[in-house]
């Protein structure tokens, strides 16, 4: 692999290297400028120095001696994908008790790699985002943003006047004080009682423990929207689409980034359900009735292609997806729209 070893000009076509890094999905602008300091990144052979700027397309990017960046990662696009997360998947790229993951039923992008976007536990269902935009991505999961997620709840318990003050009004969990934005209730009592809760951070299992804190009990959870993105209905466990680019500006726009311009339509991607049959289907309608009875009337059955669909198997990916938790790893680039970020 050859190295540009020459000075890089300072130009339009320049970039801080914390911000070529970040897009590229290994890590905050935060914890690369920490690593840049600490002399961990080195460019073209050279330690790197904080403020310095590259072109994105002439360097080779090595972290602790490990190469995570060359020009072939440069790719001026960003997609999302949208995706309906069964019960039974963990949100990680390789597990070592060698459990269904999200990303096992995800398209390899040809060029890039999907980094999901707020993951969601093994016994959680419903949206969960992907992108190739790792600057997007961060941000929409960092609690300054205070980015909305909503969950339909089903709880078990008595839920009166004074907890739901509580569950507003906050209770301090193991670390440090929590609360739900909004709380509404959607229909069915004792154990089948729905609510609808919207949260502004990320923290792990919050919902869930937010409810355990007053006595209650969650016994179904579904994320049903994420920055004012919904869980599309038309979408069974198991099954993705991409988002269009009005989609993807709604997320731009909740962080404060600039909008992205239409370059070409994405292909569509309509696969047929990959998800295991235990796996309960989210609501065909999400308004207007409630989720305990939507949930039984759900079709299991695979997408016929009279409906127009182009089925395409899910396969594994062991290569090509990634979170952002963990190590550092080698990007490969996306493709699908081009992107002015923050």
């Amino acid at each position: 692999m050859e190295e540009n070893k020459q000075e890089q000009p300072l130009g339009a076509d320049t970039e801080k290297l914390q911000k070529i890094l970040a897009r590229a999905g290994l890590g905050s602008r935060r914890l690369l400028e920490r690593l840049i300091e600490e002399g961990r990144i080195s460019v073209n052979g050279t330690k790197a120095q904080l403020g310095d700027r590259f072109n994105p397309q002439k360097i080779v990017v090595r972290i602790d001696g490990k190469v995570v960046y060359t020009k072939d990662d440069f790719h001026d696009e960003c997609r999302v994908l949208m995706y309906h997360k069964p019960e039974g998947e963990v949100s990680t790229l390789d597990d070592p008790e060698d459990r269904p993951t999200v990303f096992d039923h995800l398209p390899k992008p040809e060029h890039g790699r999907f980094i999901y976007i707020g993951r969601l536990d093994i016994n959680t269902q419903g949206l969960l985002l992907f992108t190739t935009d790792g600057a997007l991505a961060n941000a929409l999961m960092h609690p300054s943003y205070e980015v909305e997620r909503v969950y339909a709840v089903r709880i078990y318990g008595e839920m009166t006047d004074e907890i739901l003050s509580t569950l507003k009004t906050g209770v301090t969990l193991e670390d440090g004080p929590a609360h739900f934005e909004k709380i509404t209730y959607e229909g069915g009592e004792g154990r089948n009682a729905w609510y609808h809760v919207t949260l502004k951070e990320g923290k792990k299992r919050e919902v869930r423990r937010l409810f355990e804190a007053v006595g209650l009990t969650v016994s179904r959870l579904i994320r049903i929207s994420y920055a004012g993105i919904k869980l599309d209905p038309k979408l069974k466990t198991g099954e993705f689409r991409e988002l269009s680019f009005d989609e993807i500006n709604t997320l731009r726009r909740a962080v404060g980034f600039k909008e992205i311009a239409l370059v070409h339509n994405f292909e569509k991607i309509k696969p047929q359900r990959t998800a295991s049959k235990k796996s309960p289907n989210l609501p065909e309608k999400q308004e207007g009735m409630r989720p305990d009875k939507l949930l039984k009337n759900t079709g299991r059955g695979r997408r016929s292609s009279k409906e127009g669909s182009a089925s395409v198997q899910g396969k594994g990916l062991k290569k090509g997806g990634h979170s952002l938790g963990g190590g550092f790893k080698k990007r490969v680039t996306p493709r699908g729209a081009s992107r002015n970020t923050k």
